[in-house]
């Protein structure tokens, strides 16, 4: 008679019992359930959320773009109750299992095409996700082996197949949408919003790039509490903010002269520099492998929007070159099929 499992990535962590009628599926089917809250913001975000998930299906009904499957949607007690296909566990809940020990380099290369290949898609459906995060990457299937590791000293999980899918799409926003100021969680969060300079698609470029970097080295990379020492930080990593950037900023309270304004004696800037460091130094070997991931990582970190590089470009960096290449032709840049954009509640 029950079919329905909450998982990991459901809004929120309850079990529900739906009849097989109420649901829509035979029995002894397991599904995931994403319950919303019955608040009116949250029962329009999840309207907005199927809205979405009803497009992508219908542009990728095979499911080739690492996009979770939304399997059926309906309104139980006045909750907006959505059915997805049943995946794994989120990445950031597989690293927190392990230790936060960081992934392989040959993982990170598999899941990292994967993320790319399925943001890319939705930025050529005229899509931005904005709140891209390990907890939002979800494997399809999170069985691991587990075996001593005399590099950490410990036993550690691998994983056996690093299939992923890109999930949460509560926030996600055509390009014709209202753009709202703030958009990403705070740790995976580009400069340009930081900075009230407005953003686009490449906003979720800065975030994979946080997400690649959190994958090599089991930690945070931007792991702040405030503007100003999130800002900080974004310097110690990656170097002076641009010039223009700060100059054309609406957070002119952050700035003196165009430079950061940040004091260095604070509690707060003694945790950053203790763990803080310029980029290139959280590489922990020197070969090809790990220098491309580097070379890959300073492009999706790059201050400046427009310079940042873009997700097409990004399939094409060296990183990937030992994959093998993909047969399936690539996704068109304009679908046939294509939802009037609606405009958002301004919060």
């Amino acid at each position: 008679m029950y079919v329905v499992i909450i998982t990991e990535y459901s809004a929120l962590k309850l079990i529900v019992l739906i009849t097989a009628e109420t649901c829509l599926f035979s029995h002894n089917r397991h599904v995931a359930v994403k319950i919303i809250k019955n608040v009116p913001t949250c029962t329009e975000a999840a309207h907005l959320e199927v809205q979405v998930l009803q497009h992508l299906k219908a542009v990728d009904p095979n499911g080739r773009y690492h996009c979770v499957r939304m399997l059926e949607w309906f309104t139980y007690r006045d909750h907006v109750c959505i059915v997805f296909e049943l995946l794994g566990l989120s990445t950031y809940d597989f690293l927190k299992q392990n230790g936060f020990l960081p992934f392989e380099l040959d993982h990170i290369r598999q899941m990292a095409y994967q993320i790319c290949e399925s943001v890319n898609f939705l930025h050529l459906k005229k899509l931005t996700h904005t709140d891209l995060k390990p907890e939002n990457i979800v494997f399809v299937n999170s069985d691991y082996v587990k075996k001593y590791s005399h590099k950490w000293k410990c036993n550690e999980r691998t994983i056996k197949d690093p299939a992923v899918k890109v999930v949460d799409f509560g926030n996600a926003v055509y390009d014709a949408e209202y753009h709202s100021s703030l958009v990403s969680t705070r740790y995976y969060r580009a400069p340009e919003v930081i900075l009230g300079l407005g953003w686009s698609q490449p906003c979720d470029v800065w975030s994979i790039g946080c997400v690649l970097v959190e994958y090599y080295t089991g930690s945070t990379l931007f792991d702040a509490r405030r503007d100003e020492e999130q800002l900080a930080m974004m310097e110690r990593v990656l170097g002076p903010l641009p010039d223009d950037m700060a100059k054309r900023s609406r957070k002119r309270r952050y700035f003196s002269h165009d430079r950061l304004d940040w004091d260095q004696r604070s509690p707060a800037a003694r945790y950053m520099l203790s763990q803080c460091k310029p980029l290139k130094e959280f590489m922990t070997c020197q070969d090809a492998d790990h220098q491309n991931l580097f070379d890959l990582l300073g492009k999706m970190l790059e201050y400046d929007p427009a310079k940042r590089i873009t997700l097409e470009e990004a399939l094409t960096h060296p990183f990937f070159f030992p994959l093998e290449r993909r047969t399936a032709p690539p996704p068109k840049k304009a679908g046939i099929f294509c939802l009037p954009p609606k405009k958002r509640r301004q919060y």
